[in-house]
């Protein structure tokens, strides 16, 4: 699945994937005037496990659930696959750099998600001063450069490097954006859970585990209120933000109990069930039906 995801965002660079040897995980940085950008087009990679940090000169617009950030000038954008967006150009000519990376690529150095520039809209968006942008260059090139030589131990620089960039970054104030209010901020809100709660499935591997089955973890990925969410939700989709997961969720339990010889514990895990009488329980109330029985059927 991280192979396939990685190759979309190489698919739309018209690019080929090549794999660091030796080396868990994935990292590759690119000068964006190198790049064969896909003109204006927005584009959405439904399954990204990739993380991404953007040095981006030029007139953009960035398009969170309750928020667009405009950058003007020289900015820097740090992106979770967790976190859905869109990004609008709007000036033809952007220079810069952009470094992609899997979490894997920093197994050794702990969980790269948590920190703050890659939680949210609010520490994700940094613009920058001529100062900073020469400083921030520099460490770019340096990545770059590292990149393309032979040093034996040029992963644990470039981690480093990331690093420097992250943690330089989060020292600078975050930009605002400029909320989004009415039918067209329930519809993005809409939207955007959708792409969230899609793109936990579906589920190919006994150890693959959905990260998101509640209202409030939901609102907390796209950094709002929960009740925000939910009168979102209820107001393009006539259902609450439970109903939509619990719904997502049996349907991918049909899906595994009908074509994995799993077991119903197996599967109560994978889709986030702590205890599988839980599992069982939650079938039953909706289905009509416990799993066990369900998989003996002829019924999907």
């Amino acid at each position: 699945m991280k192979v396939i995801a990685l190759q979309s965002f190489y698919k739309a660079l018209n690019q080929d994937m090549a794999p660091a040897l030796q080396e868990a995980g994935h990292f590759n940085i690119f000068r964006i005037e190198d790049m064969e950008l896909p003109g204006h087009k927005q584009v959405t990679y439904s399954r990204r496990d990739f993380f991404k940090i953007s040095l981006v000169k030029g007139h953009s617009k960035i398009h969170y659930a309750d928020q667009t950030i405009e950058v003007l000038d020289s900015v820097l954008v740090f992106t979770n696959p967790m976190v859905p967006y869109n990004w609008e150009r709007i000036s033809k000519k952007q220079s810069g750099y952009v470094c992609v990376f899997t979490e894997a690529f920093f197994h050794r150095f702990g969980n790269i998600s948590h920190y703050p520039a890659f939680q949210s809209a609010e520490s994700a968006v940094i613009p920058l001063s001529a100062g900073d942008v020469s400083n921030f260059a520099e460490l770019f090139q340096k990545m770059f450069n590292e990149l393309q030589g032979g040093y034996a131990y040029k992963y644990d620089l470039l981690r480093h490097l990331v690093m420097e960039v992250i943690h330089g970054a989060q020292k600078i104030q975050p930009a605002s954006g400029i909320p989004a209010t009415g039918s067209n901020a329930a519809e993005r809100i809409t939207g955007l859970f959708a792409e969230l709660l899609e793109r936990q499935f579906p589920i190919e591997l006994s150890s693959q585990v959905i990260r998101l089955n509640t209202p409030s973890a939901f609102a907390r990925q796209l950094n709002i209120h929960v009740n925000h969410l939910n009168k979102a939700l209820k107001e393009i989709t006539g259902k609450t933000t439970s109903q939509l997961i619990k719904e997502r969720v049996l349907q991918e339990a049909r899906i595994l109990l009908k074509s994995t010889n799993w077991t119903v514990n197996e599967i109560a895990w994978c889709l986030g069930f702590g205890e599988p009488n839980h599992f069982s329980a939650f079938f039953k109330s909706l289905a009509k039906i416990t799993p066990n029985k369900f998989r003996q059927s002829r019924t999907d």
